[in-house]
């Protein structure tokens, strides 16, 4: 009994330190992406456009508040320039944050409440390790809605979007 006791307790001290070391991979991962994340938002609101799109994978997408705009790279960055060459960008700081990984740990994926000139915005994305930093892969813009406007919010954007819901029937 006394040696089942032993071998159980070593099986249970081995499990604990496997678990323990792999987590503190993914805290210090956490930590990186949390870091990168708020200096991602921090060049936006300085309008550095430079270091706001290094934060950007090569092949990445931005997904923004209207139901149009889903944009690679590229396109975002031609949109965003006149905004970044006037200073007119956004400033985003995040209020709470959650970040995940993939059992690899190459992807990680995070929702955040973003405090916002639109008040309060989530932002989610998916973030790849890609030479030993982690860049957007994709990043999604939200408005939150309180749900009790709801009601009033669409009634207001109904005209706009049944014409574009007409117009994504069609394609």
């Amino acid at each position: 009994m006394k040696k089942i006791t032993i071998f159980f307790t070593f099986i249970l001290f081995v499990l604990s330190f496997t678990t323990l070391s792999a987590q503190s991979k993914f805290d210090k991962d956490k930590k990186e992406i949390g870091i990168m994340l708020d200096d991602f938002n921090l060049a936006a609101a300085k309008a550095d456009f430079i270091t706001y799109f290094n934060y950007f994978a090569a092949e990445s997408t931005f997904i923004g508040t209207d139901a149009t705009e889903v944009w690679d790279k590229k396109a975002f960055m031609v949109w965003a320039k006149p905004y970044f060459d006037k200073k007119t960008t956004w400033n985003f700081t995040s209020l709470k944050r959650n970040i995940y990984f993939s059992k690899d740990g190459k992807l990680a994926w995070f929702d955040e409440l973003l405090n916002t000139q639109m008040k309060i915005c989530r932002g989610s994305g998916v973030v790849e390790k890609i030479n030993g930093q982690w860049k957007v892969k994709q990043y999604v813009l939200s408005v939150t809605v309180p749900n009790e406007i709801v009601d009033k919010i669409v009634a207001e954007k109904a005209p706009i979007e049944d014409v574009l819901i007409q117009q994504l029937k069609t394609k």
